[in-house]
């Protein structure tokens, strides 16, 4: 019998690899490496060796990120009619095209001089929300300004000025994000053993602290406005951006600021995430900061499963860290993460090529996502259970 295919949406991963074979028909190939592996080292071949080393973070951490996301094995099904997929997810009433949105990096511009003004067009190009970082290179404003009407949520790093924490919330509400993310775990900087070798700290330089300076609380703390006095400001910066006195109190002052879902990120511990509903927190983001704050901490994938079971379906989970590749959001969802936060990768397409690197990462991701998903014998990622993974015997 023959069946004609139906009219529905074209593929990410089909439309994106004609696309690459027909250009390789006039002997152009893709301006930057596919495999991860491949990108990472390029992208820090490319980069100064004090960027490369800000970036990158504890070995053993970092691996451990990567470890486990090998460590379980997607259980492919077949003849599941996977001609059609959708690859969206709804969170906090939105609807995003992807279970994946771009995790807060800041100090972009260390990286290439198109920073987060470049990152921030490319995700809104495909659609892919955007957290932006504190710690950027540009004011917030600008980098909506550069994603029009596309989404993107606000990271806060909780800094000991009460009122330029209130006022920086009250700009990310007024450029309309969609969620606020509140980095835990990094109320100290960490022992870096790069940074420390490089002496290389960026906000030092005045780099990274754009959403400061341009802040009418921060400023009005300054003995003179940080435009006449930058040195000034620097130093009062680095007065204020630790704050290890932060308790789960505080979190009753955080809530009051905001109507926006306020996500904890840095949670490993279920029993932290149980606190964290008993605070009125909104959702949760499973990270070790990339493997960047504590050597030898618990890989985040690793402690996803004891979070997700411990907030019972009452707030979305998230996951961080160490996510490569399609399969690992694949391997993070079926786990209990409602989506997962792509850092590094996208930020090795910037350093190889600036805006089009980014743009170029992106699609390579969700065509590898659209794909995969489908050839796992899935349509939808609502599908995947844990049944959907194995974990390989220790």
């Amino acid at each position: 019998m023959t069946r004609t295919p139906p009219e529905g949406r074209p593929s990410i991963g089909l439309t994106r690899q004609t696309q690459v074979y027909l250009a390789g028909l006039q002997q152009q190939r893709p301006h930057l490496p596919v495999d991860p592996e491949r990108l990472e080292r390029a992208a820090h071949a490319a980069m100064t060796a004090e960027a490369s080393g800000y970036l990158d973070g504890m070995p053993q951490a970092m691996q451990a990120n990567l470890d486990a996301f090998r460590r379980w094995r997607i259980v492919p099904r077949m003849l599941r009619n996977v001609e059609e997929r959708d690859l969206g997810i709804t969170l906090f009433g939105h609807h995003y095209p992807a279970p994946m949105l771009l995790a807060p990096i800041g100090v972009q511009s260390i990286v290439h001089p198109d920073g987060e003004l470049g990152v921030a067009r490319a995700a809104a190009s495909a659609g892919l929300p955007l957290i932006f970082s504190t710690a950027s290179s540009a004011p917030l404003e600008h980098l909506a300004a550069a994603m029009g009407d596309a989404p993107r949520w606000f990271q806060l790093y909780w800094s000991k000025s009460e009122g330029f924490n209130a006022s920086i919330i009250r700009r990310a509400e007024a450029a309309g994000c969609h969620a606020l993310v509140v980095t835990l775990d990094t109320f100290l900087l960490a022992w870096r053993p790069r940074d420390i070798e490089n002496a290389y700290l960026p906000f030092i330089q005045g780099v990274g602290i754009a959403n400061y300076l341009t802040d009418p609380a921060f400023n009005a703390e300054l003995a003179a406005p940080a435009r006449d006095h930058p040195q000034g400001a620097i130093e009062h910066f680095l007065r204020v951006f630790t704050n290890p006195a932060l308790n789960w109190d505080d979190l009753r002052w955080l809530r009051a600021q905001t109507k926006l879902p306020i996500l904890l990120k840095g949670i490993l511990h279920p029993d932290d995430a149980r606190r964290a509903l008993d605070f009125g927190m909104d959702g949760l983001v499973v990270s070790n900061h990339g493997g960047r704050q504590v050597e030898g901490a618990v890989a985040s994938l690793d402690a996803l499963p004891a979070v997700v079971d411990a907030v019972e379906g009452r707030v979305p989970v998230l996951l961080d860290s160490g996510v490569r590749r399609a399969s690992d959001v694949i391997k993070a969802r079926a786990l209990g993460a409602q989506a997962t936060l792509l850092g590094r990768p996208y930020l090795w397409g910037l350093a190889l090529a600036g805006e089009a690197g980014v743009r170029e990462v992106l699609a390579n991701m969700l065509a590898d996502l659209d794909l995969t998903l489908a050839l796992s014998g899935h349509r939808t990622f609502d599908e995947l259970t844990r049944a959907t993974v194995v974990r390989e015997p220790a």
